[in-house]
């Protein structure tokens, strides 16, 4: 009685590949399911309203001074550098 080694391997690999193919078929499905049961019942709280236009110019103002300070400091560096 002479067995096939080559076809039993074939098998052996279609049959683990189809397991994990199922598996991972399975578990996108329960994630998508997941996420529309928690999208349904606990939906994204909407921020109550907008930054005004004055909230807005200060952090603008803050954002620039920052980029100043490190201009500043980055040529400060390079003078004591050379």
């Amino acid at each position: 009685m002479e067995v096939n080694v080559i076809g039993e391997a074939l098998k052996f690999m279609v049959l683990g590949m189809g397991v994990v193919f199922i598996f991972l078929y399975v578990m996108i499905l329960s994630v998508k399911i997941q996420a529309y049961v928690i999208g349904k019942y606990f939906p994204d709280k909407v921020p109550a309203s907008t930054p005004s236009p004055a909230t807005a110019a200060s952090e603008n103002a803050e954002e620039k001074a920052r980029v100043a300070a490190v201009i500043a400091a980055v040529t400060e560096f390079r003078k004591n550098k050379s």
